[in-house]
This record gives structure tokens, sequence and C-alpha cells, in this order.
């Protein structure tokens, strides 16, 4: 059974940086597109960053991160455990939110930063930006 566990959020103020961490487990024989997603108070659940686990390709960045976060995957080999990173700099309070690593076993998507597109989600884990 494929699972995700994220890890690495936590308080910083405006202009730090994070970097997040989503452990995949779970035996896949073919890669597949990851990605984060957040969640702010009130809002809808929006596409962040996704990468497609065939040696990083297939990158997407939403509007709103691009230039400072980065999306990248831990090239290891071991199949049975992928993991992918989520580097933000320059966090704003505007990115606080709970972040949310999400999978699909489809490929390709309908579109890669649409939350319906995937079924497999962690936990998520905060990220507070003070001002």
């Amino acid at each position: 059974q494929v699972q995700l566990v994220e890890s690495g959020g936590g308080s910083v103020p405006a202009g730090g940086s994070l970097t997040l961490s989503c452990e995949r487990t779970g035996y896949i024989s073919a890669p597949v597109q990851m990605a984060w997603f957040r969640q702010r108070p009130g809002m809808q659940r929006e596409g962040v960053a996704t990468i497609y686990t065939a040696r990083g390709h297939n990158i997407h960045y939403a509007d709103s991160v691009k230039g400072r976060f980065t999306i990248s995957q831990d090239l290891s080999g071991d199949k049975t455990r992928t993991k992918i990173y989520l580097q933000m700099n320059n966090l704003q309070s505007d990115d606080t939110a709970m972040y949310y690593c999400a999978t699909d076993l489809s490929f390709p998507l309908r579109s890669w930063l649409r939350a319906e597109e995937y079924s497999i989600w962690g936990q998520g884990t905060q990220v507070t930006v003070s001002s």
C-alpha cells in the first residue's frame, strides 16, 4: 500500500527558508507524478509544485512560488521508497498554510496542479511565516 509522510514544517520569520520532505513508501514499478499542495485557512487546496519521479522530469510550479520554491527528488534508486523535497526560500506570510504531499498512479494527469487529479495524500505539515 502506498503511503506518504511529510516532514519539515515549522515557524519562520518572513524572508526565511524551510525544506519540506515527503517520503513515499510502498513499491511502485513505474515513475509517478508527485506534488506539493497547500491549504490556507478558509481557502481551497492549491497546487504548489509537481515532479515526475523519472529522474526529476516534468516539473511545474504555481506562479505564486516560481523563483522561490524548488521541488526535487532523492535519486537514491530505491524503488520501495521515493522522497521528494520542497525547498522554500524568501517565505512570506501568504505562504502560511498546511502543506500536503500527493501522488497518483495514473500518468499523464489531465492537469498537473489540480488536487482532483491526485488520489493519494499525506497528512500534511504546517508552515507558519510570521511578518
